[in-house]
């Protein structure tokens, strides 16, 4: 009898909470968090992801939270223009552009979204990425992204556990006036922030993870942990689980994370509907040689059918695109969109 371990399994600590596609899901934080959020996005449970764009540090997020709680609107004293763009501290750059007025909608127009979506959220997901912060020299505000713009104009310091464990004691509460059913779930980034150098990785990550203790113990009937860190450090330790930069985690590591938390944090019917929604999510990304041929047509009526059976049976699940995706397809190809 063999008796060969080759990897040290992760405990997932209990959480007495589930989602699934009954329930809204907020993301906020590092690239990690996308990953996550992707996947429930793709299979069409209802998401809102980053949206300040990437967040890497917990001031950051917390100030992005603040904004979303009193809806706060932009204006063009908040940008900064550096080479021949618009840009906002509070946000990635993915909200950077050359038209400042286009810059400004984009950003308010996602805010207001995101602040209803928050007010009625059953999970807000945090995940801190570092306990490194940049603060622009100009106006000793603590900037989420430096745009590209040179280090000299900002000042490099490292939060603290207190700082951090403050700042969330403080704004929670208000998180949770505003809908008290709400439920945090944290996490910390696996990937690494190589520019800290290794040693000053490790710190920043320590940081992050008693910060998160401590809150967890301030609030323990409202918060809890995913160990998404620790999944990739022990479970996945070794580097054919990362990508090329040898940083950040590959595909097969985030499918690894993301079984896991399913069946830490989605109920078992949303698990089950999940693997419906798949398929349909494939057959809408295939794409045939021929279009023309009665396989073919006989192959989306039948999803077409699948769909409409969804709908009927989960009200709740959100299958429009696809549903419009195969209606088109039945119209070209001469097919009768309906279950006779």
């Amino acid at each position: 009898m063999v008796d060969s371990k080759f990897h040290t399994p992760v405990k997932i600590p209990k959480i007495p909470w589930e989602t699934g596609y009954q329930k809204k899901n907020i993301f906020m934080g590092s690239c990690f968090t996308e990953n996550v959020g992707q996947k429930m996005e793709d299979l069409k449970y209802p998401v809102d992801i980053n949206p300040f764009g990437i967040l890497y540090n917990p001031t950051s997020v917390a100030e992005g939270l603040k904004s979303l709680l009193s809806v706060r609107k932009f204006g063009p004293d908040d940008l900064a223009g550096y080479n021949g763009l618009w840009h906002s501290f509070s946000h990635h750059g993915r909200f950077s552009g050359t038209d400042k007025d286009q810059v400004l909608e984009k950003i308010n127009t996602r805010i207001q979204y995101s602040s209803e979506f928050l007010n009625t959220a059953d999970f807000l997901f945090i995940t801190f990425g570092t306990a490194w912060i940049y603060r622009y020299k100009k106006t000793k505000e603590i900037v989420s992204n430096c745009h590209k713009i040179p280090a000299t104009e900002f000042n490099r310091e490292r939060l603290s556990v207190d700082e951090i464990v403050e700042t969330y004691s403080a704004l929670l509460p208000a998180v949770w006036k505003m809908n008290e059913s709400l439920k945090i779930i944290f996490t910390v980034s696996p990937i690494r922030h190589w520019k800290d150098g290794a040693v000053e990785n490790q710190r920043s990550k320590a940081i992050l993870h008693l910060a998160i203790d401590e809150l967890q113990k301030r609030f323990p009937e409202r918060c809890a942990y995913f160990p998404s860190y620790e999944i990739v450090m022990d479970e996945l330790r070794d580097y054919r689980f990362y990508a090329a930069d040898m940083l950040h985690i590959s595909e097969v590591a985030v499918n690894h994370i993301w079984q896991l938390f399913e069946e830490a944090l989605i109920d078992e019917e949303s698990r089950k509907l999940a693997q419906k929604v798949q398929k349909i999510r494939s057959a809408a990304a295939h794409r045939p040689i021929n279009k023309s041929t009665p396989e073919f047509r006989k192959f989306i009526k039948k999803i077409y059918n699948d769909i409409l059976e969804l709908e009927i049976e989960f009200p709740y699940l959100n299958l429009k695109l696809e549903k419009e995706h195969f209606t088109r397809n039945l119209e070209k190809t001469g097919g009768v969109h309906s279950k006779k």
